[in-house]
């Protein structure tokens, strides 16, 4: 009897994709989104683990320093060049429990927008969070465009962030 109510209790905390914690991962990505068009690299440094694993395009792996040191320069630059950022992420997976979370989907980043020079991308997106200190922290990023297979209809094909019923197993 007590290994099944072990078992029981165990399964309910594997498997409690909630509310809440969807409200908190959603809160990281708000975050994220805000560096891009803040261009503040403090706030990228601040939603990623210090353990990060950073894959850019399938062709290149980076620590966290590496990565945040790279948002500090190219925000720089954004910032000299009066250039504006802006992103947005769709998701077609999100999986979690209480201490580890996996994010797949698409983003579109949008340089420049609305301006004559705007310049729209599209890419996947993989990113593993985990519960560090009690918040959720990026701790794997990998992205690709799969060589420009990916464009608008796989951004507007997969869900809003908001639309995380869509992902709560009952």
């Amino acid at each position: 009897m007590l290994l099944i109510l072990f078992l029981v209790v165990f399964i309910n905390q594997s498997n409690s994709q909630t509310k809440n914690n969807f409200n908190e991962i959603n809160k990281v990505w708000y975050e994220f989104y805000q560096a891009f068009d803040s261009l503040d690299y403090q706030v990228m440094a601040k939603i990623h683990s210090k353990k990060l694993i950073r894959i850019s395009g399938g062709k290149k792996i980076v620590d966290y320093e590496t990565y945040i040191n790279s948002y500090k320069t190219r925000f720089k630059n954004a910032k000299k060049d009066n250039t504006t950022n802006g992103i947005s992420l769709r998701f077609f997976e999100r999986i979690n429990n209480d201490s580890i979370a996996n994010e797949r989907g698409i983003y579109k980043f949008i340089k420049n927008k609305d301006e004559h020079n705007e310049q729209i991308y599209y890419g996947q997106f993989h990113v593993i969070l985990i519960k560090e200190n009690g918040g959720w922290k990026i701790l794997m990023d990998y992205d690709s465009n799969n060589e420009g297979t990916i464009g608008e209809k796989d951004y507007n094909e997969a869900y809003h962030i908001n639309e995380y019923n869509k992902f709560i197993i009952e």
